[in-house]
């Protein structure tokens, strides 16, 4: 049975860092994408970042490029998401996926963590 399971969030104040872990279990996950999304109170969840499997590239939204870092440790099953300068609009809870490929639509992505919670104080 694959599971995930987040950690780190937490509070922190505008142009702060935050580290999320996602430890994953179930299967080979070097071999399949993984992700990170977020989804803010009334807003869809949207992608934020995705490895390929076997490293094969990332990808970043606008939004974060340039301030969150995704990278991967399949050795531990770990996928991490350093984020820096983070500001009040990055508050939201952040949740990390695995699915076959790398897609922009979360119903497409088949396992999920709970999610944790980050907040971004001014």
């Amino acid at each position: 049975q694959v599971q995930l399971v987040e950690s780190g969030g937490g509070s922190a104040q505008t142009e702060g860092s935050l580290t999320l872990s996602c430890k994953a279990s179930g299967r080979t996950f070097a071999l399949y994408p993984m992700a990170w999304f977020r989804q803010a109170p009334g807003k869809e969840r949207e992608l934020l970042a995705a490895l390929r499997g076997l490293k094969r590239g990332a990808y970043y939204t606008p939004a974060v490029e340039g301030r969150f870092t995704i990278s991967r440790d399949d050795a531990q099953n770990v996928l991490t998401l350093q984020m820096n300068n983070l500001k009040p609009a990055d508050t939201a809870v952040y949740f990390c996926a695995t699915s076959e490929r790398v897609t922009t639509m979360p119903s497409q992505w088949d396992y999920w963590g709970q999610g944790t919670q980050v907040t971004v104080s001014s």
